[in-house]
């Protein structure tokens, strides 16, 4: 298995509508995807809880994400653009 990151459940659930420049979250998602695989490096074998939901604040934005290290899988649950361009 390998680290990635999807949206849950489409693109075009979470972030259909979002201005195309606002697209920094599929940059920061990557990120997070390396970070969290250095932090688990036996994600497979994760014994403990899942962190929860957490905030990740973009230029533009921001959007709600899960780490689940036993499926080394980040996923975007909700892409929020900012109201005041």
């Amino acid at each position: 298995m390998t680290w990635r990151w999807e949206y849950e459940p489409d693109r075009e659930t979470v972030a259909g509508g979002a201005p195309a420049d606002f697209l920094e979250v599929e940059k920061m998602a990557a990120e997070l995807v390396r970070a969290a695989e250095v932090l688990h490096l036996h994600g497979p074998s994760y014994q403990g809880a899942d962190e929860g939901a957490k905030h990740a604040f973009v230029a533009g934005g921001f959007f709600v994400y899960m780490i689940t290290p036993r499926s080394e899988l980040l996923t975007i649950w909700q892409v929020t653009p900012d109201p005041l361009p």
